[in-house]
């Protein structure tokens, strides 16, 4: 009797997340792991599926979410599954999802909330992203500035020895919950008021247990420098690996210290730290107006230190503004002459009225993010703010596709099998997700399979709520989540917890 599996995928171009050469095999899936990569001969299966050659990746790992609520309030993933990927690292910049009252307060911009029942810290959060099902994976990074309102409020100052107990404890709590390390973001209330030695003395908790250090670094700018090695600092003196979320250099005043900035990561990386960064490609990034605010943006003087000081407001263009649908697609520049205002006060008056507005910041170099992606400390991540409604950043459907189809395919930038690599088995070997990241035999069935040749970006600023094409068919622990291009509705996914 022919063998039977549960998927048989047929002639695919298999891109197995190494960073090897594809190879044009079968690859048959029992329950969640793949069974065989190989001729699968007269074999059938429950579902059974004819590549005709094309590619065969391991489902994309977005290392840089902020789908820790969106996960919860929209638990299908559609938004992210349908551009192949089938595992979010959710809890970055310093914004986790717990203790929830703390991730409320300073999160629920970011964050999609849509009256989401309270739980008691990470482990409540798993229980309660179980309990709702998942149409992909989620990891999760605990968050200093949650830990830091939850101890001490929105306080300026250094914590004393209590409010630092009580961080620790809460990261004892999250690590024993299964997250995956703590992330920081010190460009945003609170964690713009934490000193490095805060940081490292919370951070050094996670000594020997495979978590890392990730952050949004203090400044992106013309501080980018010190920032980079402030975090490598940090990961030395906490004795942890580290992190460098969504790498580049802003603003005009900045553009080519990403050369540099490189420099310091290959030093690190020789004397033996485990240090590298992630970045999405596009010359825009995104985030809430207010932080724009407090970092110096659009002030009629600036001593020099503020990180957004020399932005222009043409380039801060509003993407979602609860309550004011006409503000969105528009320029702080347009919104100066429409609300006869100058910059500041035009920008502040946007804040004030939609509270959980977030923009899109147009600040960064090509060249620059050419060179960010070419270099093999490098990986993906979307940073996409999953605000559904409104004009989100494009990056939170088509990160992946871009990459493999513009830069890749298109651009040459990077061959398809090391674009495949830097979304797949490198963050998993990263972020410690045992069994994922690779197509082998006994791993886990994340699978994509995808148009080569076809695979590309939709989306564009003006018009973002598009995904991508050429993404045929994604599974998810065996389990199939998009079908010729569509969302099943089926939710195979699961809370990934850190071994060791």
């Amino acid at each position: 009797m022919a063998k039977q599996y549960d998927l048989l995928i047929r002639d695919a171009q298999v891109y197995d997340g190494s960073g090897g050469a594809p190879v044009r095999t079968d690859v048959a899936v029992e329950a969640e792991r793949v069974a065989l990569v190989g001729d699968a001969g007269g074999a059938g299966a429950t579902i059974e599926i004819a590549a005709d050659g094309l590619a065969l990746a391991p489902g994309f790992i977005d290392v840089h979410t902020h789908d820790d609520f969106a996960a919860l309030s929209h638990p299908d993933m559609s938004f992210k599954t349908r551009g192949g990927v089938t595992t979010c690292i959710v809890g970055n910049c310093g914004f986790g999802a717990a203790p929830f009252a703390a991730a409320v307060e300073i999160g629920g911009d970011l964050m999609s909330m849509d009256d989401l029942d309270p739980y008691d810290g990470h482990a409540g959060y798993a229980a309660a992203l179980s309990q709702r099902g998942l149409g992909a994976n989620i990891g999760m990074l605990a968050g200093h500035g949650t830990f830091r309102v939850a101890a001490m409020g929105l306080d300026d100052r250094v914590p004393d020895d209590g409010e630092m107990a009580t961080m620790k404890a809460l990261l004892r709590e999250a690590l024993d919950a299964g997250v995956l390390g703590l992330s920081s973001g010190l460009i945003y209330e609170p964690g713009r008021y934490a000193a490095t030695d805060e940081i490292a003395e919370l951070a050094a908790e996670m000594r020997g247990t495979n978590a890392l250090y990730a952050t949004h670094m203090r400044d992106e700018s013309t501080g980018l420098l010190d920032s980079v090695r402030e975090a490598i600092e940090i990961g030395g003196r906490a004795g942890v690996p580290v992190q460098i979320s969504h790498h580049k250099a802003s603003g005009r005043e900045s553009w080519g210290l990403v050369a540099e900035s490189l420099k310091l990561i290959e030093a690190a990386q020789a004397s033996g730290a485990g240090v590298h960064a992630d970045q999405y490609p596009y010359t825009a990034g995104s985030t809430m107006l207010r932080a724009v605010l407090q970092n110096g943006a659009f002030a009629e003087t600036t001593d020099g230190d503020a990180g957004m000081a020399t932005i222009r407001p043409a380039d801060v263009v509003v993407a979602s503004a609860p309550g004011h649908p006409e503000w969105e697609g528009r320029s702080i520049e347009m919104l100066c002459a429409e609300l006869d205002l100058p910059p500041r006060a035009a920008a502040e008056k946007v804040a004030a009225e939609a509270p959980g507005c977030t923009v899109i910041l147009h600040i960064m170099s090509e060249d620059d993010v050419r060179t960010v992606l070419r270099h093999p400390s490098t990986m993906i991540g979307s940073d996409g703010i999953p605000t559904l409604d409104g004009k989100p950043h494009p990056r939170l459907y088509n990160t992946f596709a871009r990459v493999l189809g513009h830069y890749a395919r298109d651009e040459g930038l990077l061959t398809m099998e090391t674009a495949v690599h830097r979304m797949t088995g490198m963050p998993a070997e990263k972020f410690g997700l045992t069994d994922r990241g690779r197509i082998a035999e006994g791993a886990i069935a994340d699978l994509v399979l995808f148009d080569a040749e076809g695979v590309i970006d939709k989306g564009t600023f003006e018009d973002p709520n598009q995904y991508p094409a050429g993404i045929h068919h994604v599974f998810v622990n065996g389990g199939q989540v998009v079908r010729d291009g569509a969302a099943t509705g089926d939710r195979p996914g699961a809370v990934i917890r850190r071994e060791g």
